[in-house]
């Protein structure tokens, strides 16, 4: 029987794409007398480049920015502090994100995070999408000085919930960071698809949030009559 379920962030919980596009445009309307000279889409554009889906820090976007677009009058650091102040601002959720962790707390699963990224600031968004008070526990890699797919991060997870892996599924849009890096400590891995990748080796796959929890009962069943 499953006990509990942990999530990526980043892609899984949050809409990051979208996010990131809400921000971006309302950041050129915040900051248009020093960015308005570049058009709106090529701003945007370059930005979700340089962004590499949040695999790059934003010190080295808006460096590139500010060079590459001759941007004066607001120095990199300062678009990088609008950045770290506002994004929390523009987190979109993917749909039945609540209603699905409600369902699972109503089961009595217990459930984690474990997301890469700065510590504060991802937490900013976990509070901004009114999610905090589902956890039980949340991992951070820059405030546990590790980071995912390192084994140890989802072991500690697993050890302050107090289960086993083999009770636990963890969540995940990255075929490795997430779904390859928890099966590996011996967890059900499951994808959620992502445009990105095509081909994933992952024990369940899902498209929407709401079709985890028929999966838990899926495997809790097959669970029960095998024993």
């Amino acid at each position: 029987m499953i006990k509990a379920a942990i999530f990526d962030l980043d892609g899984t919980l949050l809409n990051r794409d979208e996010s990131v596009k809400l921000f971006i445009d309302k950041q050129y309307d915040r900051l248009h007398k020093f960015v308005g000279h570049i058009p709106r889409e090529r701003f945007a554009a370059r930005f979700i480049d340089l962004d590499n889906r949040g695999y790059v820090w934003k010190d080295k976007v808006y460096q590139q920015l500010v060079d590459e677009f001759e941007i004066n009058g607001i120095t990199w650091e300062e678009l990088l502090q609008d950045y770290i102040g506002e994004f929390k601002n523009n987190c979109v959720p993917f749909a039945n994100l609540i209603e699905m962790l409600e369902t699972l707390k109503r089961k009595k699963l217990k459930l984690g995070m474990i997301t890469n990224g700065r510590g504060q600031f991802q937490m900013d968004n976990i509070v901004a999408l009114g999610i905090e008070n589902y956890f039980d526990a949340i991992l951070v890699s820059e405030r546990e000085g590790i980071q995912k797919p390192d084994p140890q991060i989802f072991e500690r997870a697993l050890e302050r919930l107090n289960v086993s892996p083999n009770v636990s599924i963890f969540v995940g849009d990255h075929p490795v960071n997430d779904v390859e890096a928890a099966k590996s400590v011996g967890m059900i891995g499951v994808w959620k698809k992502d445009f990105q990748w095509s081909a994933v080796d992952a024990d369940f796959i899902i498209d929407d949030l709401a079709e985890l929890p028929l999966i838990i009962e899926k495997v809790s069943v097959v669970e029960e009559q095998l024993f």
